[in-house]
């Protein structure tokens, strides 16, 4: 990822997430709500872990 991502962008995108989710919910979800592809492939960056909530997204990806 050459940048961080806008985390109200992303999260625009992934605003049907039942969380706890992992990383290939949160890259499904990005995908179907139609999100550009920088954003999907930020989130296709992220660790293969579980996310407990929005905000847990938003700190990995300012990572």
């Amino acid at each position: 990822m050459s940048e961080p991502q806008n985390p109200i962008e992303v999260q625009r995108y992934l605003g049907g997430v039942d969380y706890p989710a992992d990383r290939s919910a949160l890259v499904d979800a990005a995908r179907d709500s139609g999100a550009p592809n920088d954003v999907v492939s930020a989130l296709e960056a992220l660790a293969d872990t579980s996310y407990d909530s929005p905000t847990a997204v938003s700190e990995a990806l300012a990572r």
